[in-house]
């Protein structure tokens, strides 16, 4: 008997083993970290948008703008793309192409009031006038009480052929960016004569897409720098647009890892050149799209995070292009077909050769993207630094002002699922069990489900997942710092914000991905930080805590880039001599108060994109990001050396910062 007892123990344990071993074996494929003392932008109510058309005969539906409501979708652009450049809003007329029944302006108002949304309107640059924009504010927001806040002067106009590509029509005999430019300024006036209340939005281009940094013939800048120099005074926010690339799920998501350098280069261009009080000028992507996979889940991915890393780093609208466009070409992605369809809705039409779209209005994988960021981030909602250990999973947050907190996780592997575990910084969820929506391969609907638990969850292949928690205490938070300023040396960084009632202290920290770095704190309401590396961009927060130790949520960050030093030895000028929007011809001039006959200048790219593809007077290697350059002719006292180079990226080209002459850190200028 006792040797049965035993081996029915044995053959139990050995029942058991597999388990055991599979969890074991069963740790994490990723680490998800969610960091509440990173905080990012707030999630305005302008947020998630989408493009209708007026050759669009379901623009002014019932069906069209509830399926668009409730997928969250708060702002809507009228009358679509390069169409506002040849719509004539009072004849409802647009000579050279087709307009849909039933899709006037005040249609298109109907709809969006159904939505429950705000419009964002183009007025037409390219063959209207000032006093024809001026007359559709007058009407919308004096005549019919429609309160238009958001106007576009013109769509996509640095395509007028200036630059030598032709889609965007324009009748003005100035087609460089400064004729644009000072026609701008005279729509401004005229609208905002009609209204004060209005905001007025001038075209820019994105940074490292075309023709960002090119000078045209007979121009003195590129588009940007013009456009900005002029206008930038007179407007209230740019617009730009987005396609990015890509043939493969992995090289379409891997495009939005360019979205913080791509704002980043835009908000430095916006200072640079805009005028006073530069940080009044909002951003906003009037069309964005994916290239691959657009109606099924590389899609969807891409939307969700497009528009979501876009929000972190203080867009104010995204809109996606658009809500019906039509069939391109048929494909299968992930199991699923793929109709090329740039549209979130089905138009419901056939290619040659027989494949067939899904019914009219059937909302594609995108459209559920969208509907995942509604139930992700709210208007109000703080969104938070989170990240991946895993390239396969990435992840976002947002805290609300409740103290909920919501967590949205993407895996992008077709095949397989991925386990993570979620660690907490700066914030502790309850053991309450979470809402969790779904969004998987091939599914006709965001699911949503009570389970799981906040520290660990397993994700479908390709999908969308988003957990919603509570936190663990019911505390009262001092209220969270305003927006800091700041200013920096090329070692120093001082940082002021506006202060807290009840705080009695304040602390200040460095985003360092997911993770912080506190720089330090104050009872103040600034803070100085020393010994920073020249040339470095540093994100910042600060965070207010109260006599009873409780922290308040993250201010919005600020970002501030150490320099070089204000005097030195030598200085170093940069110039661009010509740029086409992947690469340039640079020129690099060294001055020293000292002769050198062997002398070496080094600098960092501050991006992985860039690098130097040939240079001459000197001998120019690349090693990751750091470039060597050895000089072949002696450097005289006071004298000046120059060096060139062909540079290349695949990104925004945010210039060097910090340049060392045989170890001196030398004087940049530009």
């Amino acid at each position: 008997m006792a040797a049965r007892r035993l081996l029915l123990v044995i053959t139990l344990v050995a029942a058991c083993l597999p388990a055991v071993a599979s969890t074991a074996a069963g740790s994490p494929d990723a680490t998800v970290v969610v960091n509440a003392k990173a905080g990012l932008a707030t999630v305005p109510d302008t947020a998630i948008g989408a493009n209708q058309a007026i050759w669009d005969s379901q623009l002014g539906t019932n069906a069209v703008n509830d399926l668009l409501g409730d997928a969250g979708v708060r702002m809507m652009r009228y009358p679509g793309g390069s169409y506002g450049d040849i719509y004539h809003w009072k004849t409802h007329t647009a000579p050279g192409g087709y307009v849909a029944p039933d899709t006037d302006f005040d249609t298109f108002m109907a709809g969006v009031r159904r939505a429950q949304a705000q419009p964002i309107v183009i007025a037409n640059y390219g063959t209207g006038t000032p006093q024809e924009a001026a007359d559709w504010v007058r009407y919308a927001n004096i005549t019919k009480g429609y309160g238009v806040k958001y106007w576009e002067i013109g769509n996509e106009l640095y395509g007028n052929g200036h630059y030598g590509a032709n889609w965007e029509a324009d009748d003005h005999p100035d087609k460089s960016p400064a004729g644009y430019a000072r026609e701008t300024v005279a729509f401004a006036q005229a609208m905002k004569a009609a209204d004060p209340t209005v905001k007025i939005g001038a075209v820019l281009t994105t940074p490292a897409n075309w023709p960002d940094a090119i000078v045209g013939t007979g121009d003195a800048a590129s588009w940007n720098q013009t456009v900005l120099s002029i206008a930038g005074p007179y407007v209230d926010f740019v617009i730009v647009h987005w396609y990015p690339g890509g043939s493969t799920t992995d090289q379409t998501l891997a495009s939005t890892d360019q979205i913080p350098d791509m704002m980043y280069l835009l908000r430095q261009q916006i200072t640079r050149y805009a005028g006073p009080n530069p940080d009044r000028l909002g951003i906003a992507m009037t069309e964005v799209n994916s290239s691959y996979g657009r109606n099924t889940q590389p899609g969807a991915l891409f939307a969700a995070e497009a528009y979501t890393s876009l929000l972190e780093h203080g867009v104010f609208n995204v809109d996606w292009w658009n809500v019906h466009n039509g069939p391109g070409k048929a494909s299968t992605v992930g199991g699923q077909p793929d109709f090329d369809d740039f549209g979130l809705l089905s138009s419901g039409g056939c290619l040659e050769g027989g494949a067939c779209e899904p019914p009219l209005n059937t909302p594609f994988a995108p459209y559920h993207a969208l509907k995942m960021l509604s139930l992700f981030a709210r208007p109000g909602d703080q969104l938070i630094r989170a990240g991946s250990s895993d390239p396969s999973v990435r992840a976002h947050a947002a805290r609300r002002p409740n103290g909920d907190l919501a967590v949205m996780l993407l895996n992008s592997d077709e095949n397989n699922p991925r386990t993570v575990s979620i660690d907490y910084a700066g914030y502790t969820p309850s053991t309450a069990t979470p809402t969790v929506h779904t969004f998987t391969n091939g599914a006709t609907a965001v699911v949503t489900s009570t389970d799981g638990t906040a520290t660990s969850r397993t994700l479908p292949p390709f999908s969308l997942t988003t957990l919603i928690l509570h936190p663990s205490g019911t505390a009262g938070l001092p209220a969270a710092p305003g927006q800091p300023t700041g200013s920096a040396t090329d070692r120093t960084a001082t940082i002021s914000w506006p202060s807290v009632p009840g705080a009695v202290k304040y602390e200040v920290h460095r985003q360092l991905g997911t993770t912080s770095e506190q720089w330090g704190e104050s009872s103040g309401t600034s803070f100085t930080a020393g010994n920073l590396n020249p040339g470095t961009r540093y994100t910042v927060t600060v965070l207010a805590r109260d006599a009873a130790g409780a922290l308040s949520w993250s201010s919005p960050p600020l970002t501030v880039t150490t320099g070089s030093p204000a005097e030195s030895t030598c200085t170093v000028r940069l110039s661009t001599v010509t740029d086409w929007s992947s690469g340039f011809v640079g020129g690099i001039d060294i001055t020293s108060t000292q002769p050198f006959s062997d002398w070496t200048l080094t600098f960092d790219w501050p991006t992985g994109r860039q690098q130097v593809g040939s240079g001459w007077n000197a001998t120019w290697t690349q090693t990751g990001s750091t470039v060597t350059v050895v000089g072949n002719a002696r450097i005289e006292p006071n004298a000046t050396v120059n060096v060139g180079y062909v540079g290349n990226y695949s990104g925004p080209n945010i210039p060097p910062a910090a340049f060392r002459l045989n170890g001196t850190l030398c004087h940049t200028t530009s």
